[in-house]
């Protein structure tokens, strides 16, 4: 996942806990707008969380968070 990705994908976990809890979840499609601008982007953080993590759809923000700051 490159660098930037990682970075927006952080602020936006990070964001997501502070306005709603430790307990919050979200997929993947939390880290981009409504409308898809970059489908390329769009794919890496598809790719990264489904086929590289087997991640479910929903995953707590804070596993996330974790995982991306571990640069996984």
């Amino acid at each position: 996942m490159r660098a930037s990705l990682r970075h927006k994908a952080i602020a936006v976990c990070t964001a997501k806990i502070a306005a709603k809890g430790e307990g919050v979840g979200l997929s993947f499609y939390a880290f981009f707008a409504n409308r898809n601008e970059d489908p390329d982007l769009l794919m890496e953080a598809a790719t990264w969380w489904i086929q590289t993590h087997k991640l479910d759809h929903f995953e707590k923000a804070q596993k996330i968070k974790v995982m991306l700051e571990a640069g996984a």
